[in-house]
């Protein structure tokens, strides 16, 4: 059995240790961790993640946040896996800081890489870890907010969330969302 893990990101050190890059941050401390090395393919950095007998592909789509879906699509025929399969790990400014939640579907929230990815496959029918942010900004600063740097303060508060995801990541490909829901989601 096959998962497609795409954490969503900007190419470009500019964009590094943003906010919104959150995603790429969760699939780099994986790989860290699993010793693993992204390889530059089509659409985006690229690893295989062994994990209990599970194949997972992680995807750092190199399209850009708004054209995410170009990557998603093409990684799952080229790999031949199920939207059931596929997972992606999203900033959420609606999510209190460092907070993270797992859902199967949902809107896009007006997330513009989420939009894409809907977009390209017909529906929001794939899961998601929706990671906080937060939404410590001043009215009209939005983009500012999301694609600011981590603060001092907030960074070493990311190691635990980050942790939570990962092991939301290798529930979904081991026991299905559904227990890892119950599992990791908290009230």
């Amino acid at each position: 059995m096959k998962y497609l893990v795409v954490g969503l990101g900007n190419i470009g050190s500019e964009y590094e240790n943003t906010r919104h890059n959150i995603g790429f941050d969760v699939l780099d401390v994986l790989a860290k961790e699993a010793k693993l090395e992204f390889e530059n393919l089509r659409y985006g950095a690229v690893a295989t993640y062994k994990y209990k007998g599970k194949s997972i592909i992680l995807l750092k789509p190199s399209t850009y946040m708004n054209l995410s879906g170009k990557a998603v699509r093409y990684w799952m025929q080229q790999e031949k896996i199920s939207q059931e399969n596929v997972l992606v790990v999203v900033d959420d400014l609606a999510l209190p800081f460092a907070s993270v939640r797992m859902r199967q579907k949902g809107s896009d929230a007006g997330h513009n890489g989420l939009k894409n990815i809907q977009e390209i496959l017909g529906n929001a029918n794939y899961s998601r870890i929706r990671f906080g942010i937060g939404d410590n900004y001043s009215r009209g600063k939005q983009i500012d907010y999301v694609l600011g740097k981590w603060t001092k303060d907030e960074e070493p508060a990311l190691h635990e969330p980050i942790d939570i995801a990962i092991k939301m990541i290798q529930g979904f490909a081991t026991i299905g969302p559904a227990r890892t829901m119950n599992a990791y989601n908290k009230k």
